[in-house]
């Protein structure tokens, strides 16, 4: 039993007789392992159990679900203690508008277009969550509409992201080999893992696919194309018991991912091949270059603005890049909150202010939350 499976099921059985003909839509999305589609038999000991969005048109009635059965399928569907209603009991059929819905998740509706900081500002895995689940209902598109909108970013929003992706492997690539080599394996062990997840989070840019919050990364990495080719050498560096292996690993994998960043053709292609770092007895794959490359390829006027004031490394043309909201921070208070979000505009190099149309859709608290209590 899958949570979509379920919630389908009630949506069809339960809650849709309930609205009598009314113009609707309908679907599961947003928050939940069930609608990354990776739910097991754990997801069910809390908050597991039918659920749906209703999304009515704006300005429509008020909608009584009094008739909801008390149980659905063996399953409760009112909770009595639940992450997602605060702590009070409830059933979890939202009722809402499609704008509302997407605009307290994102901060803007993406039906009005998503502009420059609206991408950079909103975390991948709030956009895994939107573009993926199951829509049940939706006879005129408004879901289908914003879902479309939201499925990858523009061409030089994802240069950027890649170039800003590979300038985090840059900054450390080389302490892997520094730190063992001075004796230090737990340190070469973190700094290892951390680029594992850098690479990881890569790959899930090449190929156009929304990263998801940390219980999932691996998972859904499994799932990518990327994840054969470089997936043996990754895990192998994580399990390596000696940093000469440790590096090895990494800068193999690190290679494979630069070869497809080549592959792609978004820029000119960098040689993926490892190299001294300095005149050091240390390998790395030089990911600095491709962030170099990347950057140089952007033509987008607001995004090479952003880029031209951002500056270089000590004036070069190695770019002093923050990246995405989840690339400059992976705080969970953080991530969750479109508000924080987007307040962290300034830390991105971006400016919400003033006569900025996108500073108005930082504001969400002209969305009602949404009762659903019995």
């Amino acid at each position: 039993m899958t949570g979509i499976a379920l919630s389908r099921r009630f949506y069809h059985r339960a809650v849709r007789p309930l609205l009598g003909g009314r113009p609707h839509a309908a679907a599961l999305l947003g928050e939940g392992s069930e609608v990354l589609g990776f739910d097991d038999g754990v997801s069910t000991d809390h908050d597991f159990g039918p659920r749906v969005q209703v999304f009515l048109p704006p300005g429509a009635a008020a909608l009584s679900l009094a008739g909801l059965p008390a149980t659905f399928e063996g399953h409760p569907t009112v909770y009595g203690v639940t992450d997602r209603l605060g702590g009070a009991p409830g059933h979890q059929v939202e009722v809402t508008t499609a704008g509302a819905f997407f605009t307290r998740r994102l901060g803007v509706d993406p039906a009005v277009g998503m502009g420059l900081a609206d991408w950079l500002l909103t975390p991948t895995q709030t956009l895994a969550t939107l573009t993926a689940g199951a829509v049940f209902h939706d006879p005129d598109g408004e879901l289908a509409r914003r879902r479309d909108a939201l499925r990858w970013y523009p061409d030089d929003v994802w240069r950027y992201a890649l170039a800003a992706g590979w300038l985090r492997v840059a900054q450390e690539e080389a302490f892997v080999g520094r730190a063992g080599a001075a004796g230090d394996d737990l340190g070469s062990r973190l700094v290892a893992a951390r680029l594992v997840r850098e690479l990881v989070r890569l790959a899930y840019l090449l190929e156009r696919r929304w990263a998801p919050y940390p219980k999932w990364l691996g998972r859904g990495f499994a799932e990518l194309g990327l994840s054969a080719v470089a997936g043996p050498a990754l895990a192998a560096a994580t399990a390596a018991a000696d940093w000469r292996e440790r590096e090895d690993a990494l800068v193999t994998a690190a290679g494979m991912l630069a070869a497809a960043t080549n592959d792609r053709g978004l820029a000119a292609p960098v040689d993926p091949a490892p190299r001294a770092y300095h005149t050091r007895d240390i390998r790395v794959v030089g990911a600095d270059r491709l962030t170099v490359a990347l950057t140089a390829a952007i033509t987008d006027p607001g995004l090479r603005a952003l880029v031209d004031r951002l500056g270089g490394r000590r004036g070069g043309p190695i770019g002093t890049l923050p990246g995405t909201i989840d690339q400059v921070t992976d705080s969970t208070e953080i991530l969750l909150s479109p508000g924080r979000c987007r307040s962290a505009a300034p830390l991105l190099g971006l400016a919400l202010g003033g006569g900025d149309p996108a500073a108005a859709r930082s504001d969400l608290s002209a969305v009602p939350e949404v009762d659903r209590r019995p």
